[in-house]
């Protein structure tokens, strides 16, 4: 018989790290009420979240390495939103976030969630942000949970 790992949809062990943006902010705000609120589907308490704000997405990667180093956190869940604009300013905005949320991952082997939205326009932002389980935050949330039960099963 074939054995099967994944990860549970339960409370994992540790604290849950949320980095947030501020630019975009009234879409990263929504996206970080769905983070909370699937966190918390998951049965994961306010006393062990720590939410921490950065000023763009291009500072996610980087302090969410930060966090993960310092094996306090189960997962660090990484939430932004950038919006096309008329410069090239987006696909470099976009690339360096994906890539150092991707590194910061694999060099501290923590669940390093990307939560960052990468949209054409605002109104695809929002509907991304929305207020049901599509919520981009809400599913981030599920899968750090998700992967830190898994990696915990690993381990």
């Amino acid at each position: 018989m074939v054995k099967t790992l994944q990860g549970a949809l339960e409370l994992p062990t540790g604290r849950v790290a949320v980095v947030a943006a501020r630019f975009n902010e009234y879409v990263v705000e929504a996206l970080l009420v769905g983070a909370l609120r699937g966190l918390k589907a998951c049965g994961v308490t306010e006393d062990r979240i720590d939410v921490v704000r950065v000023p763009g997405s291009f500072e996610l990667p980087l302090t969410a390495q930060c966090l993960a180093e310092t094996r306090h956190y189960a997962a660090v869940i990484c939430l932004g939103a950038i919006i096309r604009g008329d410069t090239d300013h987006y696909r470099y905005v976009c690339e360096a976030a994906t890539r150092g949320i991707l590194e910061a991952g694999l060099k501290t082997g923590i669940p390093v969630i990307f939560g960052v939205l990468t949209c054409d326009t605002e109104a695809q932002a929002l509907d991304r942000a929305g207020v049901d389980e599509t919520n981009k935050g809400y599913e981030a949330a599920r899968v750090a949970v998700e992967m830190a039960n898994l990696l915990n099963r690993l381990s």
